[in-house]
């Protein structure tokens, strides 16, 4: 079976953070990102990286909160990455993950590094959650 997709690149990756001005702080200070946009009832900080974006959820937002113990030894930090994905056609790529046994756990419009845009969330062998992530518009 052909895949149906091209990966095109890194469109996020999701950080827990515990110490939010100092990842903040470290981001615009030290790597030169800008903000984005952010919603902090859901403790969700996006920084622009070039063409990729880098959130920042608060452990104790509604988003960090789902990762369990904080960053640390038994506690993880990286909620997810997403991966840019060119011809996102829903139907063909659900059929391709499952020929290949993997689970579709979520599908929507979420924004991304392009704007609102389709997605699927799916888990890698050893569980870290994969987000595939179709072109999106910017939105004012």
């Amino acid at each position: 079976m052909d895949i149906p997709f091209s990966t095109i690149g890194l469109d996020h990756i999701v950080l827990r953070v515990t110490d939010l001005d100092r990842m903040l702080a470290f981001y615009h200070d030290v790597l030169g990102c800008s903000d984005e946009r952010s919603d902090p009832e859901y403790g969700l900080f996006q920084l622009r990286a070039g063409h990729s974006l880098i959130d920042l959820v608060t452990i104790d937002g509604k988003l960090g909160a789902a990762g369990g113990s904080a960053p640390g030894a038994e506690g993880r930090n990286l909620d997810h990455f997403a991966l840019a994905v060119d011809r996102f056609d829903e139907p063909a790529i659900r059929a391709h993950l499952a020929h290949h046994g993997v689970i579709v756990e979520q599908s929507g419009i979420r924004y991304g590094a392009e704007g609102e845009g389709p997605s699927l969330y799916v888990r890698d062998p050893e569980g870290n959650l994969i987000e595939l992530k179709g072109h999106g518009r910017k939105t004012s």
